[in-house]
């Protein structure tokens, strides 16, 4: 059911927003009718292209080819967003101009439309080309523990996110050699059952002293307990609002389930609970998805937090809308004395396979 709303929310948006681009840019263009039809072709193939996205997300129907081409048109739509808001702001610009002689004003305007689908077509090459590369593995030496961590985020394993993606990601986690790895949730983005075999990649996961793993909010959207279940039966540490201490390494980890669960009351975070059972002796590291789960910590300051969720806004400006309901965006951030988050950018992405601005990543602490 709440599959078929997505679908039915996003086919209204993308359409009108699809018209309005027509209505609003491509009818206004300064090209030959022939042009115009074809530039109204592409607009509305892209808006064919998405739909079919949304319709098959779940479904791994179409081959990786099609799959790749209709999630890169929901990042075209973005840039298309990008185009439009420009554009309007360059209309009331030229309100001055219409007392100006027509040919100069047309001119303008033929130059302005040459510039933004040059700058369009430059930003979806950047950000395309950013998104087919190997995370990075970023070195963070917060020198407060010692022992490694390895951070993973937001993998999203399903659609383009594949078997080969995820064997190449575990082969270069188990290069670091790490002592503890943690997984800050939306592992999946899909039944489980349905992408096993990507997700057993991970049985060949090795950390000195185990792997962990959170809940992130789109492991609610595919039967969360299934996903707990098999995760638990490779060798993983699913944390449900509960801790581990670490003797051999005097630290505790604490991890929380998502802030999504406040929304449809399933594996509801809770902070006390998750915090019961440490040792008040030893550090926490706290694991929790959403980086705003700060918030709820009331007077706990965690020596470290790892959350993911943002992407790093994963396609420039995005990260400010992002900013508006996440304190931190990326990166590492102090938040008192001795006490740092550290928002991980996702090591694979959502969507359109597309970057621009943030790198995807493996976090890898000294």
């Amino acid at each position: 059911m709440r599959m078929a709303f997505f679908f039915l929310f996003a086919t209204g948006l993308f359409a009108s927003f699809h018209i309005l681009f027509y209505l609003r840019v491509v009818r206004r263009l300064l090209v030959s009718d022939r042009g115009k039809r074809l530039i109204t072709a592409a607009l509305f193939g892209n808006l064919a292209l998405s739909l079919v996205y949304f319709l098959t997300r779940y479904a791994d129907i179409l081959p990786y080819a099609l799959q790749y081409v209709s999630s890169l048109s929901v990042g075209i739509t973005f840039v298309l967003l990008l185009y439009l808001v420009t554009h309007e702001l360059l209309n009331l610009l030229y309100l001055p101009l219409y007392k100006v002689d027509k040919s100069k004003r047309e001119f303008l305007k033929k130059g302005a439309d040459s510039t933004l689908f040059a700058l369009s077509s430059g930003y979806v090459g950047a950000a395309v080309i950013e998104g087919a590369k190997e995370p990075v593995v970023n070195v963070i030496p917060l020198r407060r523990f010692d022992f490694t961590i390895v951070q993973i985020s937001d993998l999203h394993i399903g659609g383009l996110i594949d078997r080969e993606f995820v064997h190449s990601a575990i082969e270069r986690i188990n290069a670091l050699k790490p002592d503890i790895v943690c997984i800050t949730g939306d592992l999946v983005d899909a039944s489980v059952d349905s992408i096993e075999e990507s997700v057993a990649e991970f049985k060949a996961l090795r950390a000195k002293h185990g792997v962990y793993f959170v809940l992130g909010n789109h492991e609610y959207f595919h039967e969360p307990q299934n996903t707990i279940d098999y995760l638990r039966s490779i060798g993983i540490t699913v944390l449900l609002n509960e801790s581990i201490t670490i003797e051999e390494l005097k630290v505790n980890i604490v991890g929380t389930t998502d802030y999504f669960g406040y929304r449809i009351d399933q594996f509801v975070p809770d902070i006390p609970k998750a915090f019961a059972g440490i040792n008040p002796d030893y550090p926490v590291i706290l694991l929790t998805h959403q980086p705003k789960m700060i918030e709820h910590l009331g007077s706990r300051r965690p020596a470290l937090i790892l959350s993911g969720h943002t992407h790093g806004g994963q396609i420039y400006p995005f990260g400010y809308l992002t900013a508006q309901v996440q304190p931190f965006v990326k990166d590492l951030h102090k938040l008192g004395e001795d006490s740092y988050i550290y928002v991980n950018s996702g090591i694979g992405f959502w969507g359109p396979p597309m970057r621009l601005g943030c790198s995807a990543e493996i976090a890898y602490f000294i």
